[in-house]
């Protein structure tokens, strides 16, 4: 047994030891406690200097040297570094400092390492009771373009005027393909954010947003001038639950760094100087700030380590009716050719009223097309002059229905897959449940 590992009995034992004790005491009392003599003696000289009770206490483990320590210096700049970060209105945490001295050539000591550093300095304040973000389950879609999300947030110039951020961002990536500040959170800004970013990245496939007007107010029971123009690339709309801003969450986090970064710079005087503020942040975002998410890497790196998704496919629009064909029309008598006979009373009886109004027959569905509708009580939707059956227990939710030549398929606002029938052959038909499929 080494000497840091004798028990305290064993060395109070060996403090008070007698100066008379016999010969042959000590080998006895180091074999049946399985010690040393050398420790026994090392014990016994101890115990004179820092008396019985200091004795039994166990020395200092930490070895004589400490190669792999890390030095004093490169701690000195570590906080040096996240110093300058926090004045710069950047994260600063350990994450943050570690790029910063890789990009600065220096070989960082490890995250873990950095972060006990700032503890010891008191420059950090411990959350045991923070879920580590590791908890969390993200969604992340495949590859760039998949998914776009556009939030705005309000904010204020320098003689207190308000205005609106309008932030765009990829799923994937974290890319921030678009801001646009405005004088506020309208839907024109928004179109006019979501078609810089599509002339400089492309088309995405999804744009999912809040259910606000200036956005996505199909839950209210119209489209809105975005979803209009999406509709018109081939894009699809998509929203969160109302009062679910998590559904965001992305966006919702992309807002607080850019704000940490404003309130680190004097107030804007106008809406182009808080625009080039905002363009400068982004380029920092996408181009040098790393992100745990991506795994270290920044928002450009991301991007460019996946090919995006494809432009999608503009579907094409139902043909609006003419306000011609709307009107009912009456039905005007033919006028009887000369010479021909006179019609009998039975034959006028028999004759549909001059006063009987007809519809003019219009074009049927189109091959392919989409629509939002509420479900109703009885737990049907309508489509294509079709009652087809979702399920009672979601009446009064929306739902999107889209249609081919084939099928007819019902989902959830939020994607969800709901039901799947065979497109009817005409109007007027009821489909109670999908028809059973015969296993393979």
């Amino acid at each position: 047994m080494d000497f840091n590992h004798v028990p305290a009995d064993v060395r109070w034992a060996i403090a008070n030891w007698p100066e008379d004790a016999e010969r042959g005491a000590v080998s006895r009392f180091c074999e049946r406690h399985e010690i040393s003599r050398s420790v026994f003696y090392k014990i016994r000289r101890l115990a004179p200097e820092v008396g019985p009770v200091g004795a039994t206490e166990p020395g200092s483990r930490r070895p004589h040297a400490s190669p792999s320590r890390t030095e004093e210096s490169v701690i000195e700049h570590a906080i040096a570094v996240r110093a300058w970060l926090v004045e710069q209105g950047l994260d600063a945490g350990p994450l943050s400092v570690h790029a910063r001295m890789t990009r600065q050539g220096l070989n960082p000591p490890s995250r873990a390492t950095l972060a006990r550093a700032f503890a010891a300095a008191g420059l950090s304040k411990p959350e045991p009771r923070k879920r580590p973000r590791a908890a969390n389950r993200r969604f992340v879609y495949p590859a760039p373009n998949c998914c776009w999300q556009i939030d705005a947030f309000t904010w204020s110039l320098a003689d207190g005027t308000t205005v609106a951020i309008h932030q765009v961002i990829d799923d994937h990536s974290r890319m921030a393909v678009g801001t646009l500040v405005a004088d506020g959170e309208t839907a024109k800004a928004a179109v006019q954010a979501v078609a810089a970013a599509i002339r400089r990245w492309g088309v995405p496939q999804r744009l999912l947003s809040d259910n606000g007007l200036a956005f996505n107010p199909t839950r209210r029971g119209f489209t809105g001038k975005l979803v209009d123009y999406l509709i018109d690339l081939g894009v699809k709309p998509i929203t969160g639950k109302p009062d679910k801003p998590t559904t965001q969450g992305k966006n919702e986090r992309f807002h607080q760094t850019l704000q940490k970064w404003l309130n680190a710079r004097p107030p804007a005087k106008t809406i182009a100087d808080l625009q080039a503020s905002v363009d400068q942040f982004d380029q920092y975002y996408n181009h040098e700030r790393v992100h745990q998410a991506l795994d270290g890497k920044t928002p450009a790196e991301a991007w460019a380590a996946t090919a995006p998704a494809p432009e999608p496919t503009p579907e094409p629009r139902m043909p609006q009716i003419p306000p011609s064909l709307r009107t009912l029309t009456p039905v005007t008598p033919a006028t009887p050719a000369t010479g021909a006979t006179t019609a009998t009373a039975a034959d006028e009886a028999a004759a549909p009223p001059a006063s009987r109004r007809t519809r003019t027959p219009l074009a049927l569905h189109a091959a392919t097309g989409n629509v939002t509708l509420n479900v109703k009580q009885n737990g049907q939707v309508k489509v294509l002059s079709c009652l087809f059956y979702v399920a009672t227990s979601r009446a009064g939710q929306p739902v999107h229905a889209i249609w081919d030549e084939n099928n007819v398929e019902i989902f959830t606002h939020d994607g969800e897959h709901l039901v799947t029938y065979p497109r009817p052959v005409t109007t007027g038909m009821y489909y109670r449940a999908p028809p059973a499929v015969a296993p393979r």
